[in-house]
């Protein structure tokens, strides 16, 4: 304190100066109406410059409640969405009364926190597990398309086997004719994924669409995959060579929304109970 007050007293003349200054322009600015009229034009701008970049500075750092409220509220939509689609279907076949169908699927949104590309099996982490409801086997879709499948769970966190994984396979159809096969990442381009299994006779066109089949009761049905790039047919083989341009650019993945079938549980253990374990 000591030292400040010699700092004042030696620069007495300087700051006596200073004050003079800002008292002369004060009297200046209170007594011309020009001066004035400028001043408080020039002090509301500056006030208004910081305003506004404090502002943004404060929408900046809460984006990501904004981001994860809008995941969360896409995924309330989704939902819906899918039950007004399921009684629309089922307008012309019976009346609406199976609540279970129609509530087939819930969506709970989640934050994608690592996330790879660039192997051969890729996996996804997100910042929700078994606390949230989350269990392995259940599928992962975005805005944009099909992600990939649950793979493991703990209690606040969940790893997906992602799409672009050579071992993850999701049963898929030409939305335009209705054939189905089976999508499978080949390790190659993670813009790319094969469609395997389309049968020689289907006439199948550059630019079809191709989502999901709904056979599995995992993903419901119709959500989109890609939209194929380019088809070939050698002479002698059974089945198209097709590559999918993929719906999802996996390098820009921040959002996913995990698929809990409710009726899952029951087309399992009812195709068990008939057909028997899968050879």
């Amino acid at each position: 304190m000591q030292r400040l007050f010699s700092f004042i007293y030696e620069y007495r003349a300087f700051f006596t100066f200073l004050l003079l200054e800002l008292l002369c322009v004060w009297m200046v600015i209170e007594n011309n109406q020009y001066q004035s009229t400028k001043y408080f034009n020039t002090s509301n701008s500056v006030a208004a410059s910081i305003i506004s970049t404090s502002q943004n500075i404060r929408e900046y750092f809460s984006l990501r409640d904004i981001n994860q409220r809008l995941a969360e509220e896409n995924a309330e939509l989704r939902k819906k969405v899918d039950q007004r689609n399921q009684m629309l279907y089922q307008l012309d076949l019976r009346p609406i009364k199976d609540v279970a169908i129609i509530n087939r699927f819930d969506f709970i949104a989640a934050k994608v926190i690592n996330n790879t590309t660039n192997n051969y099996k890729n996996f996804i982490t997100i910042d929700k597990g078994k606390r949230h409801g989350l269990q392995p086997g259940m599928a992962a879709i975005s805005e944009a398309g099909v992600v990939g499948k649950v793979k493991s769970v703990s209690d606040h966190y969940a790893v997906l086997i992602s799409l672009l994984n050579i071992d993850n396979q999701v049963s898929s159809k030409i939305k335009r004719t209705g054939h189905f096969g089976t999508v499978q990442w080949d390790g190659v381009d993670p813009r790319v994924i094969d469609l395997k299994y389309i049968p020689r006779h289907v006439e199948l066109k550059v630019g079809d669409t191709v989502v999901t089949s709904g056979y599995n009761a995992v993903f419901p049905e119709g959500i989109l995959v890609g939209v194929v790039k380019n088809v070939k047919l050698n002479e002698e083989a059974q089945f198209h060579t097709i590559k999918v341009g993929l719906a999802q650019d996996f390098g820009k993945l921040a959002f996913v929304e995990v698929v809990k079938s409710n009726l899952k549980q029951e087309k399992d253990s009812l195709e068990l109970k008939t057909i028997g374990e899968p050879k």
